[in-house]
């Protein structure tokens, strides 16, 4: 079509621009524009840290299998086809002959990744990584290899150091873990597979994970495969947040959620295992549990937070400090509880021997106690449990049960004595609201909301001045282990 009018015939183009839409190159542009909008370049932070991540590789002795023609050819030929040992063999299981140790070989156990942390040569990976290695062998991205030293190795955190003998070493600056937000990009590097310096990038997806009693791990979407294990977690400032430690799958490969150990739990193991070889934590003797919005409210702390104490060990520090089961711990030594995995963290960071505050949540009211805090044993003795007597069922008939589904009776002074309490009753039957929550026959109950249960008559008068439309908190004892359960009273069985 031609136009007369130039002015005319930019008029018609305007149009069909409007009408059709951006350009292909405008499209281009927005296209670029949208990549570059807040994506960071890797390149430079890759090429800056790579030098100080290390490739972890293990080895173990095993006995040498004899070469063609050999005696432990010659015994295995004549144990498989005449089923007798060869003539002239040692019996199985004596020791070999003086002078003759029996072969063996080198075999590679596993691999791993790490990272230098100092330039005299400290480096810092999983524990899983170098457990129960006989040799460890670090080689760095320049080729050079190195045979380690296994300062420590702490299980309880899956942390450990290393020490190779070299000065002057590449190393990674340390970040501060406390400081990391959800949403960041992060990335990491190691040897996935045994592929050295892979790098795979992503953000943190949420921090505070409990997968553990000691590590609130940093979860993120970098890709983490088997060889990942014990590289750092990088920030766009080049600094190590993390160890990569752990995923979640399925199926034994990648799956979009990696856990990191936050550098600042891990330095303070290594420095630990740097001075003494080991790592020390705290302990108070007690077992947690975690307060739900039922029990807050029903105790009347208002929102749900703190540690619920299940069971004081007797003799125990806690024991000591006046604390009991039922008791909610809502400070320690100044610090705010608000889940229960707060507090092993809290305690066992604190050195053995000190003595601090705790805030307490007993009877509508809060309390403050001092605890010496005791030193927490590599492994936990096993505790005798005492056993509930065994109940004859005619007792049940005794008595119809109340609005809470309970028919109880009075404990004896012997076996308050034999379970250590001051007073309770015991359940004889368990129906309804009891029933559905978790309560069964033989288990003590030891306090209704706020009042202590002295005897089965006292129980039932508490029972009956229940409100019906407000959850009543039942502190039950079942062994060593005490447990809040929250009920909703219903109308009295008749039967």
């Amino acid at each position: 079509m031609m136009f007369r009018s130039p002015a005319l015939a930019r008029a018609v183009v305007m149009a069909a621009m409007m009408l059709l839409g951006p350009t292909v190159a405008e499209v281009s542009h927005a296209q670029a524009a949208a990549s570059n909008y807040n994506l960071p370049d890797f390149t430079d932070l890759v090429e800056k840290a790579s030098p100080a991540v290390v490739n972890i590789r293990t080895t173990e002795l095993v006995r040498q299998r004899g070469a063609p023609g050999s005696d432990d050819e010659m015994a295995e030929f004549f144990r498989r086809f005449f089923g007798v040992p060869m003539p002239g063999a040692p019996a199985p299981g004596t020791p070999p002959r003086r002078g003759q140790p029996p072969q063996q070989e080198e075999q590679s156990r596993g691999v791993g990744s790490g990272f230098i942390i100092s330039q005299d040569g400290y480096v810092m990976t999983n524990a899983h990584v170098v457990a129960d290695a006989e040799t460890i062998y670090v080689t760095l991205p320049d080729k050079r290899e190195f045979k380690a030293k296994l300062i420590g190795s702490d299980k309880r955190t899956d942390v450990a150091l290393l020490k190779v003998e070299a000065t002057g070493l590449p190393r990674l600056p340390l970040g501060d873990s406390n400081k990391v937000r959800a949403g960041e990009w992060v990335l990491a590097i190691g040897s996935p597979f045994g592929l050295d310096n892979s790098v795979t990038a992503g953000i943190v997806s949420a921090k505070g994970r409990d997968t553990g009693d000691y590590l609130p791990f940093i979860q993120t979407d970098v890709a983490v495969n088997p060889g990942n294990s014990g590289g750092p977690l990088i920030n766009l400032r080049g600094e190590v947040i993390g160890i990569n430690s752990q995923i979640y799958s399925r199926s034994g490969g990648y799956m979009g959620i990696s856990f990191a150990i936050p550098i600042d739990e891990a330095m303070r193991v290594s420095e630990q295992l740097k001075s003494s070889g080991r790592v020390t934590r705290g302990r108070i003797a007690v077992a947690i549990g975690d307060v739900t919005k039922e029990v807050a409210d029903s105790l009347g702390l208002g929102r749900a937070r703190g540690a619920l104490v299940g069971s004081v060990e007797p003799g125990g520090p806690a024991e000591k400090a006046g604390i009991e089961a039922g008791d909610i711990i809502l400070k320690f030594n100044g610090r705010d509880i608000e889940r229960a995995s707060d507090l092993p963290r809290m305690v066992g960071e604190t050195k053995p021997g000190t003595r601090v505050p705790l805030q307490l949540w007993r009877k509508g009211a809060t309390r403050e106690v001092s605890i010496t805090v005791a030193e927490l044993e590599p492994e936990g003795k096993a505790r005798a449990r005492s056993g509930a007597a065994p109940k004859d069922d005619s007792a049940a008939q005794a008595g119809k049960p109340n609005a809470l589904g309970l028919v109880v009776s009075d404990l004896p002074e012997a076996r308050l004595k034999e379970l250590k309490l001051k007073s309770g009753v015991e359940v004889e039957v368990a129906d309804g609201p009891a029933l559905r929550a978790g309560i069964r026959p033989g288990d003590i109950i030891l306090r209704l909301g706020d009042t202590d249960v002295t005897n089965a008559r006292q129980f039932n008068d508490l029972v009956r001045g229940l409100d019906k439309s407000r959850i009543a908190a039942v502190f039950v004892r079942r062994g060593d282990a005490t447990q809040v359960l929250t009920l909703r009273p219903g109308a009295a069985s008749s039967r």
